[in-house]
């Protein structure tokens, strides 16, 4: 107003100066003579009050939002089948003159960016379980001799909800390996659609960034609690990230603590563990409410599958060919075969009580496992009919 009336400018240069165009200065100047404004303004003419007399449309109270439930639609999202379109469908039902569908979407992706990375992933509820060894160890003494041995920490951690297991074990092997997966399955109370492990050599045979061989062990793991078992690719860290996090989550505040403390038996730490983990999953969430705890009884609890009967029973498969007496070798004790079986590979899957032969696929022989070296353990049935 000022370069107008005062100054003596044209519509035009006061244009150039502002870069404006010419239609909006000539829009403001028509609001100012509606208004009935002169220059200089009154002094009790606030920013707020010339808006007023210019925009008077501006004025008219505007439409009253309902305020959107992120964590609940973030939690939703993660049940099968769940899509945002659906929420949003719901939302307008409570709520009819509630936010057009583009807005409610860039309303939440905008919400998710400020989030914590680990409940940022679109995980669906039961549907992976994350598992991993800690880099940690944590050392065990024997009172009797004094030896010092390292416990190894097997981590575990669902997808959708955070809900995090761990145990110590003082061995890599396949068998603690394996009675890790069960215990972790007991203690989530059921079983998710799939198993991701890393590129370990006790899980994975071969390892292939498209088909790993899986152990056989864990194939039949996976085949008694119906899982599968799908190794993260090699080289791609986030195909695991949830158990990375999980993993590290555990030392800071399970393991962590426990620096000071000297363990004289495996029992007396996994004890500290279990009430750790407890501890670590009630604890409640920074940006989101609730706890890990929650997160799993409503969305991971009532999604996963109905655990088995009994527990799996640890099997070695081996492979092992017939000799020319239609026995094999099962840590130098000896076992019966059929004689048509002479010279051929077979697989041999063996318990802590029994001893089966297979061969393409098909279960040929079984035996009471026995634990006298150089033994030979026949079957009649098994010789040819001029041996028996």
């Amino acid at each position: 107003m000022e370069v107008y009336y005062e100054k003596g400018f044209t519509k035009r240069q006061i244009a150039r100066c502002y870069n404006l165009s010419p239609s909006t200065v000539i829009d403001y100047l028509a609001r100012i003579q509606a208004a009935g404004l002169t220059w200089p303004l009154p002094n009790d003419l606030d920013e707020n009050s010339l808006e007023a007399l210019l925009f008077p449309g501006n004025n008219q109270p505007r439409r009253n939002y309902q305020e959107l439930d992120y964590t609940w639609i973030h939690r939703e999202l993660s049940k099968k089948s769940v899509t945002l379109q659906q929420l949003w469908l719901e939302y307008r039902e409570e709520h009819p003159q509630g936010y057009q569908y583009s807005r409610f979407c860039e309303l939440y992706n905008q919400w998710r960016k400020i989030i914590d990375v680990v409940l940022r992933q679109p995980y669906k509820a039961g549907g992976k379980m994350f598992v991993d060894y800690a880099g940690q160890t944590v050392p065990v003494v024997d009172p009797a001799t004094g030896e010092v041995r390292p416990a190894y920490i097997f981590v575990s951690t669902l997808g959708a909800g955070n809900y995090t297991y761990a145990e110590a074990t003082l061995s890599l092997d396949l068998f603690a390996w394996i009675s890790a997966h069960c215990r972790a399955f007991e203690f989530f109370g059921g079983v998710t659609e799939a198993v991701i492990p890393d590129n370990t050599k006790t899980a994975v045979s071969h390892p292939c960034y498209y088909e790993p061989d899986i152990n056989p062990t864990c194939q039949e793991l996976a085949a008694h609690y119906g899982t599968a078992i799908i190794p993260a690719r090699i080289r791609k860290p986030r195909d695991k990230t949830k158990v990375e996090t999980g993993v590290q989550v555990v030392e800071r505040w399970i393991l962590a603590p426990l620096r000071n403390r000297t363990f004289f038996s495996l029992e007396e730490l996994v004890e500290e563990i279990r009430v750790g983990v407890e501890k670590m999953n009630n604890r409640p969430f920074q940006k989101l409410e609730g706890c890990r705890r929650t997160l799993f009884e409503t969305l991971d609890k009532p999604a996963l599958k109905p655990l088995p009967p009994t527990r799996y029973e640890f099997a070695v498969w081996k492979k092992a060919e017939v000799n020319i007496d239609y026995h094999v070798d099962v840590d130098h004790t000896y076992y019966s075969v059929s004689y048509q079986l002479i010279q051929k590979t077979i697989d041999q899957r063996i318990t802590a009580n029994t001893v089966e032969a297979l061969y393409k696929g098909r279960r040929v022989a079984v035996h009471p496992k026995c634990f006298i070296k150089g033994k030979y353990i026949t079957d009649p049935n098994h010789r040819p009919e001029k041996h028996r």
